[in-house]
C-alpha cells in the first residue's frame, strides 16, 4: 500500500501545486490557473466508469494479472503518457497552453482510473479491522508521491534553469520527463503483487458482445454529456452575465452546466438502452444494485452519510487549489515553497495519517473525524495570519505544520470510515461513487478560488474557507448517532 499510494499521489500536485507555478511563470494569469483544477474533476466523475473496471476485462492481461491488477497496470502506463504530453507543451503560448490543458484532462482521467482499481484493492486485501492502518500506510505513500512531484519537481525545475523573471520551457519539460519516469514505482508494484480475491463474474455478461455493447453504452454517455457541455458554453456565458455578482452568476451558470448536461448523458444511456443497446439487467447489475444495497443497508442515514462524505474535505481542498499561488504571492521562491511546503509539510501529513490511523483504532474513527473537522478550520484561520506577514519563514513553517499535521489526521480517519461504508459485493463502484461526492463540490468551488482573491483580498478567502468547514461539525455529530453499521 506505500507504493500504490506513491503512484496514486504523484499526479495530483502534477495538475494542481506544480502545475500551478509553472503556469504563472509561464505568464497564465491567476484566474485560469485556478480553473486548471477542474481539469481533475476526472476524480468526481469516476463512479461512471468504476463499474466498467469491476465487469470488463482487458484483452489478454486480465487473463495474465488478473482483473484489478490488469486494469491497474493499464492506467499506470497511461498516466506516464499523459504526464510525457504535458511536458511536450509550452502554456505560454496559446497551442501549447491548449495542448497542456487536453493532457492535464487525461492526466486527471487515468489518475481517477487508477485510484478506483486501488481503493478496490484495499478494500478487498484485509478486513475491516485493519483497514485503518491500510488507509494510513495509504496516505503515507501517497504523501511522499506528493513529496516527489511537488518539492522534487520544483528543485529540478529550478536546478534545470527556470525562474519567474526568466520562465524556461526546457526546464519544466525535463522536469515532467522525470516525473513520468517515477511512475516505474507503481507499476513494478503492480506486476509484483498478487490478485487480492477471486472476484466473480456477473451473470448477465456471456461474452464479447456483452462487454463490448456495455462499453459502446458507456461512450454513449461521455458522447453525449461532452456535446449538451459544449453546446451550452454560450448560454452559460449569457446566464452568467445576467447576474449583478460575475463571480456567482459564473459559479451558479457552470454548475447549472453540468447539471443539465449530466440529465443530457443519463437521458441518451436511458434511451439507448431502451433500444436494445445494452440488457436492462447488465445496467441494473452494474450500476444500479451497488447503489440499492447502500441505502438498503444503511437507510434514512444514507442522506446524512452522502452529506458528510460531500462536505468533510471542502474547507481543506478550496483552500489547497490556490496555495501554491498564495505562497507566490506573498514572495516566497520555488525553493523555499518546495523545502517548507513539501518537504517539512509532507513529512508532517505522514506523521497526521500515523496519528489519525492509531487513534482511529484506539478511538473510533468518528471521534478522530470530529477531531479533524474542527482542527481543519483552526488551521485554515492561521492562514489569515501568514497573509498578513509576507515573507515570515518561521510562520511559513509553523502554519504549514500544523495545517499538514490535520489534514493528515483527518485523511487518514476518513479513507478508513468510506472504506467501512462500502459492500465486498461491490468494492469499486461503491467507493467510487464515495470518493467522487468528496471531491466534486469542492473542486467546483476550487476552481473560482483565483477570482474570489481577485475580488476580496487573501485573508477574507481563507476566512471564508475556513468557515466552508463549519456545518461539518454538525454532519459528522449526526451520522455519529445515526449510523448503526459501518463506519463505527
Amino acid at each position: 500500500m506505500l507504493f500504490l499510494g506513491f503512484s496514486s499521489g504523484l499526479p495530483l500536485l502534477l495538475i494542481f501545486g506544480t502545475l500551478s507555478l509553472w503556469l504563472r511563470e509561464a505568464g497564465v494569469e491567476r484566474s485560469a490557473v485556478t480553473y486548471f483544477s477542474w481539469a481533475a474533476l476526472g476524480y468526481s466523475f469516476k463512479f461512471v466508469w468504476a463499474p466498467l473496471i469491476d465487469r470488463l476485462p482487458l484483452p489478454f492481461l486480465t487473463r495474465v494479472l488478473g482483473q484489478r491488477r490488469s486494469w491497474l497496470a493499464t492506467a499506470q502506463v497511461a498516466l506516464a503518457c499523459a504526464i510525457l504530453l504535458m511536458a511536450e507543451s509550452d502554456p505560454s503560448t496559446a497551442d501549447g497552453l491548449a495542448l497542456m490543458a487536453v493532457g492535464a484532462v487525461l492526466l486527471g482521467f487515468f489518475a481517477a482510473t487508477q485510484d478506483i482499481v486501488i481503493d478496490a484493492y484495499r478494500i478487498e486485501a484485509v478486513d475491516e479491522s485493519l483497514q485503518a492502518l491500510m488507509s494510513s500506510s495509504y496516505v503515507a505513500g501517497y504523501r511522499i508521491g506528493m513529496l516527489v512531484a511537488g518539492a522534487v519537481a520544483l528543485y529540478l525545475a529550478a536546478g534545470f534553469g527556470s525562474t519567474v523573471d526568466n520562465y524556461a520551457y526546457d526546464a519544466w519539460r525535463w522536469t515532467y520527463w522525470c516525473m513520468a519516469a517515477t511512475m516505474s514505482v507503481g507499476f513494478l508494484t503492480t506486476l509484483l503483487i498478487g490478485e487480492p480475491i477471486e472476484r466473480e463474474t456477473s451473470a448477465y455478461f456471456h461474452g464479447t458482445a456483452d462487454y463490448a455493447r456495455f462499453l459502446l453504452l458507456f461512450g454513449v454517455f461521455v458522447g453525449s454529456f461532452v456535446i449538451a457541455f459544449r453546446m451550452l458554453s454560450d448560454t452559460v456565458v449569457t446566464l452568467g452575465d445576467s447576474f449583478s455578482s460575475p463571480l456567482l452568476g459564473g459559479f451558479l451558470s457552470e454548475a447549472l452546466r453540468l447539471v443539465i448536461s449530466l440529465a443530457v448523458g443519463l437521458g441518451a444511456t436511458w434511451l439507448a438502452v431502451a433500444a436494445g443497446l445494452a440488457k436492462r439487467e447488465m445496467v441494473r447489475d452494474t450500476y444500479v444494485a451497488p447503489v440499492a444495497d447502500f441505502f438498503a443497508r444503511y437507510g434514512r442515514a444514507a442522506l446524512i452519510i452522502l452529506l458528510l462524505v460531500g462536505f468533510y474535505r471542502v474547507s481543506d481542498i478550496v483552500l489547497g487549489v490556490i496555495a501554491n499561488v498564495f505562497y507566490q504571492d506573498m514572495g516566497y521562491s520555488k525553493q523555499v515553497i518546495a523545502t517548507a511546503t513539501k518537504v517539512f509539510g509532507i513529512w508532517m501529513i505522514i506523521l497526521g495519517g500515523f496519528l489519525g490511523g492509531v487513534l482511529s483504532v484506539k478511538y473510533g474513527v468518528m471521534r478522530v473525524l470530529m477531531l479533524g473537522a474542527v482542527l481543519t478550520v483552526l488551521t485554515n484561520l492561521l492562514f489569515i495570519t501568514l497573509a498578513n506577514a509576507a515573507g515570515d519563514l518561521t510562520l511559513l513553517y509553523l502554519v504549514i505544520g500544523a495545517d499538514n499535521l490535520t489534514a493528515g489526521l483527518a485523511s487518514a480517519a476518513f479513507v478508513a470510515y468510506l472504506s467501512g461504508l462500502t459492500s465486498l459485493s461491490f468494492t469499486a463502484m461503491q467507493y467510487a461513487i464515495f470518493s467522487s461526492l468528496m471531491t466534486l463540490f469542492p473542486k467546483l468551488l476550487g476552481g473560482y478560488s483565483g477570482q474570489v482573491v481577485d475580488a476580496v483580498g487573501y485573508s477574507y478567502f481563507f476566512l471564508g474557507a475556513a468557515l466552508l468547514g463549519v456545518p461539518v461539525f454538525y454532519l459528522v455529530y449526526l451520522a455519529r448517532h445515526s449510523v448503526t453499521e459501518g463506519g463505527k
